[in-house]
């Protein structure tokens, strides 16, 4: 029993889709589960759609038709029958949300968002599966809201583990003894049956909720990377990749920000001792990187860059120190403007974090923190996290910074900084 996660990257027109085809049938894996996330950059379209179907700026409409545009294209591009069932599958898809646009909107923006942007796998995997059976795959869809089941949070929905577990081994194992199924990253479905999402690139996190659930022999995420690399390209010309990682690391770099898994993903994984494989579609004969239990440090220095970072710095009004009672009310007030904490440094009169940048969440925080405390902050910094790291390592990354806030632990330092050009 194997899953395998394909990302927007990987299906992002007919050519790719053809290429996910090619690694398919030439897996020996078998029961297989494909988890699928939105097409391309989908997800951003149909959250522009959703903002202004919210804001009723009278554009809605018309991204929407970009939307099917996009989609048909690659079917057509898939597909010279044009009398395929798939066609019309996908209409009665997108009707779901001509419905929903015909509609006021509703005051629960977040509900709206779910059943919105969720659409997106939805046709994905509707497309995916039909042009599978085409090429000689025995496959099927399957619904993944029959199987992962949240609370009422929508676009974070909590997962009901138990509820989960039930149905995935009483429904879903049964169709995987006899074809390959198809189904969709980052919805679930609450007890009523209203559709949910689980954070934003939750796919990855999908994948190893069916795994976890499915007692998976390995989760096989399929990216555009030839497997985890100590850093970014976008930011290091040379990079290495990691051919072997500790579920200990891997958290630790995705809570800091590694993009190329998603947070949530590694701990249900490890609960179940299920290796992880991150492998490159571009080149699937490449080795990619294993994460497993493994208890070695990481062969390189690891670097993770954020950008459009906040650091705040919260003050006492009064001559009182920053004490437990304080800290218990300022993360009450994160935790209500859902305000992440990427770093913290905590003083006797003071208590300094980096946020990501969110004009409308962050702006409510810091409005709501200078009611009771003294606040300063600055905005356009970015934050480095260098897992082991040594003075060479900070060296690199702060030549030509003005250095803001260091926080250093054994293995980890994280650097909060600005050009020094843009400070003068």
């Amino acid at each position: 029993m194997e899953v395998y996660k394909f990302g927007g990257a990987s299906v992002c027109d007919a050519k790719s889709i053809q290429n996910m085809a090619g690694i398919i049938k030439s897996t020996s894996a078998s029961p297989l589960l494909i988890v699928v996330s939105a097409m391309g950059k989908m997800t951003n379209k149909l959250e522009a759609l959703t903002r202004s179907y919210l804001f009723d700026d009278g554009q809605a409409h018309e991204l929407l038709e970009e939307v099917k545009t996009y989609h048909y294209h690659i079917l057509n591009d898939l597909f010279s029958d044009h009398n395929n069932p798939v066609f019309n599958d996908i209409a009665n898809t997108f009707v779901e949300i001509e419905w929903l646009l015909e509609e006021e909107a509703s005051d629960a923006p977040d509900y709206i968002y779910d059943q919105i942007v969720s659409i997106g796998e939805l046709v994905s995997t509707k497309i995916v599966t039909a042009y599978l059976k085409s090429a000689g795959c025995n496959a099927i869809w399957a619904d993944a809201r029959n199987y992962i089941k949240t609370d009422n949070t929508y676009r974070e929905g909590k997962v009901d583990w138990t509820k989960s577990e039930a149905e995935i081994q009483k429904y879903l194992l049964p169709l995987l003894e006899k074809s390959i199924v198809v189904t969709q990253g980052f919805i679930g479905s609450t007890s009523e049956n209203f559709t949910t999402t689980l954070g934003r690139e939750g796919s990855d996190y999908s994948a190893a909720i069916f795994a976890a659930c499915l007692n998976a022999t390995a989760l096989t995420i399929w990216k555009d990377v030839p497997g985890v690399l100590n850093a970014d390209p976008k930011w290091f010309a040379e990079t290495e990749r990691i051919p072997q990682l500790s579920y200990h690391d891997a958290i630790e770099l995705t809570y800091y920000g590694a993009t190329v898994i998603h947070p949530k993903t590694i701990k249900p994984l490890q609960n179940r001792n299920i290796p992880l494989y991150v492998r490159s579609f571009v080149d699937a004969g490449s080795p990619g990187t294993e994460i497993t239990a493994l208890n070695a440090p990481l062969p390189v220095p690891s670097f993770i860059f954020k950008v459009n970072q906040v650091l705040i710095s919260i003050f006492p009004k009064d001559f009182s120190f920053i004490i437990e009672e304080n800290l218990s009310d300022i993360f009450s007030l994160f935790h209500k403007h859902k305000v992440k904490v990427n770093t913290m440094l905590n003083s006797a009169i003071s208590f300094s974090v980096s946020v990501d940048q969110d004009e409308q969440k962050t702006d409510r925080l810091i409005k709501e923190l200078s009611e009771h405390y003294k606040v300063k902050y600055n905005t356009g910094l970015e934050l480095v996290t260098i897992r082991y790291y040594n003075q060479g390592t900070i060296d690199r990354v702060t030549e030509n910074k003005e250095i803001l806030l260091e926080v250093k632990s054994r293995h980890t330092c994280q650097i909060v900084m600005k050009d020094k050009t843009a400070i003068e």
